[in-house]
């Protein structure tokens, strides 16, 4: 049963889920008889080799599930690359009562009991304090972490514990969301408070953002003249895993002011615009409106798509009826949204 002794050449990512998920049909006898022997070493490399042929970079591991008994994590491991390529894997998984099957770390409910090695040393999250800083006004927590054994251990050995105890008391999504800079410390710092709280802090801090926000920017362009620019706040591509297509629309407009910003009749056509293209992006689910800029007598609108969706062809259709010029789209994977980093939250 080795569907994975090939892989000299690049495989097209459905075709490597379908295949996983074939493989596991046929080796789930055997994995569910490892696990049930707690043969870890012969699971490593069983599980191992067929994750790696999905993609070498991949992460996994076998944990209790949320409600069924076992749980396979496959995670992209912070890579926003392979973001949308483990949420796809996780849309295929089989109907199974005894396994669940995630594309990221998930919070544990028992995080406070949690307790592993860590340098050859007792790691527990019990143990385990935080100090927090909440910058007014962003969706952000910054974290310095804290353990006993930290004196102890080497700079890299401290930030894996910490990542490891935040995905547990978060998940891996919840991090990605709302943890900003993380301190792995030597020091224990001023005013910590037990790690266990982090969650409650994170769902306070959540809770100012729940409806839809819109930051509206300025700025010039290289030229010198001037920009504005509105981004979706707070503007994150955890937020919409499978949406790795960019697709970049330009309007020209006729009426503009002296900065080349669009006024009067140009304006209300743009707003039009946008209102129906919302409208159908929200009915369909397929993509969503992320930025748009403004300068030159040119609005570039920068919204991300399911590659697998009608997007491109629908907004093709809304673009056709625009009528201030040459309007005109490109389409793009770009998995790590970065066409918009420079918005990115």
């Amino acid at each position: 049963m080795r569907l994975f002794g090939r892989k000299s050449e690049p495989v097209d990512p459905a075709e490597a889920i379908t295949e996983f998920w074939t493989w596991w049909r046929e080796a789930r006898p055997e994995i569910d008889a490892l696990v049930e022997a707690g043969d870890t070493a012969r699971l490593d490399e069983t599980i191992g080799e067929a994750v790696a042929a999905l993609q070498p970079s991949l992460a996994w591991e076998i944990v209790a599930g949320l409600t069924a008994p076992h749980a396979l994590v496959v995670s992209a491991a912070g890579d926003p690359e392979l973001r949308s390529f483990v949420h796809r894997w996780a849309l295929a998984t089989p109907a199974d009562p005894k396994w669940e099957f995630h594309p990221s770390r998930q919070a544990d409910p028992l995080a406070a009991e949690f307790t592993t090695q860590v340098a050859g040393r007792p790691f527990g999250i019990d143990r385990l304090v935080l100090g927090l800083r909440v910058p007014p006004g962003t969706p952000r927590v910054d974290v310095s972490a804290f353990h006993p054994i930290f004196p102890d251990v080497d700079d890299e050995t401290r930030m894996e514990a910490t990542l490891l105890a935040l995905d547990r008391l978060l998940g891996e999504d919840e991090v990605a969301r709302w943890v900003g800079d993380i301190v792995a410390a030597e020091f224990e710092p001023i005013d910590a408070i037990p790690a266990i709280h982090l969650p409650a802090v994170v769902a306070d801090v959540a809770e100012g953002f729940r409806d839809e926000q819109w930051a509206l920017l300025e700025g010039q362009t290289v030229g010198g003249r001037p920009l504005t620019a509105a981004a979706l706040y707070p503007l994150r591509p955890v937020d919409h895993p499978l949406f790795d297509q960019h697709i970049g629309v330009t309007l020209p407009y006729v009426n503009a002011d002296e900065n080349g910003q669009p006024t009067s009749a140009s304006l209300d056509a743009l707003r039009d615009f946008e209102e129906r293209l919302r409208a159908g992006l929200k009915a369909d689910g397929c993509a969503v409106l992320v930025a748009h800029l403004s300068a030159e007598g040119t609005r570039v609108l920068h919204l991300y798509a399911d590659p697998t969706s009608d997007a491109v062809s629908r907004i093709e259709e809304l673009v056709s009826g625009w009528s201030e010029g040459q309007a005109w789209i490109d389409a793009d994977s770009d998995p790590s949204w970065s066409a918009v980093a420079h918005f990115l939250t």
